[in-house]
């Protein structure tokens, strides 16, 4: 079985994945980045300056993995060096998702980790979700900033800046996003509204991360 999407299949992919993430509000305006792996090296991205709620597939982007432009006629996102870095770090990823979820975000201007074991879901789904250290958006020092993650989580939190997800494909790492900002909502209500929360014993976090 082909690990790869199709071209026509991977450009449907990532209007539709733009789609959800304006219709939920996990983005503003032109916010966030979408990119999927269609070939060793050669991936589909989103550009810059588009809202991704109203993207169309002449709007996308065809790059190597070192950022040249091998299709389209708009740039990509400055932000597309984070996606780049993430499939060298880590070869299994195929899709990378950048957003700006409201609550996660609320957690990463915070700087406070998403690693409590209070949901079952979100143990097997994401595991525990680290923030990654300031860097200004569209520079270099943001793929810095998450190279050290790569490997080992399923998601992160961009210290004053969202949110970024990865998988083996467009739609997992999508509904990782989905996942995450769900974590953070509960996380918020349990442990901060209602001051509250019995975290998973050691034990049934084992058995979960077993399950997922």
């Amino acid at each position: 079985m082909n690990p790869y999407p199709g071209e026509q299949e991977a450009k449907e992919l990532i209007l539709e994945v733009g789609r959800r993430l304006y219709q939920r509000g996990f983005v503003a305006a032109n916010d966030g980045n979408i990119s999927v792996m269609t070939a060793p090296g050669i991936l589909w991205a989103t550009p810059t300056g588009v809202s991704k709620g109203f993207m169309t597939g002449d709007m996308l982007v065809r790059t190597d993995l070192d950022g040249t432009v091998l299709e389209g006629s708009v740039r990509p996102s400055s932000e597309l060096k984070m996606h780049l870095r993430a499939y060298r770090e880590n070869p299994e990823i195929r899709a990378v998702v950048h957003a700006h979820p409201p609550v996660s975000t609320a957690f990463a201007i915070a700087g406070i980790p998403l690693d409590r074991p209070i949901l079952s879901e979100a143990v097997m789904q994401l595991g525990a979700v680290p923030v990654a250290p300031y860097a200004q958006p569209g520079t270099q020092a943001v793929p810095d900033s998450i190279a050290s993650f790569c490997r080992t989580c399923r998601a992160v939190l961009l210290a004053n800046h969202g949110a970024v997800t990865w998988g083996s494909s467009l739609m997992e790492a999508y509904f990782r996003m989905e996942s995450l900002e769900h974590y953070a909502q509960t996380t918020l209500n349990s442990v901060y509204l209602l001051g509250r929360a019995r975290n998973l014993t050691p034990e049934q976090v084992e058995a979960l991360a077993g399950a997922g």
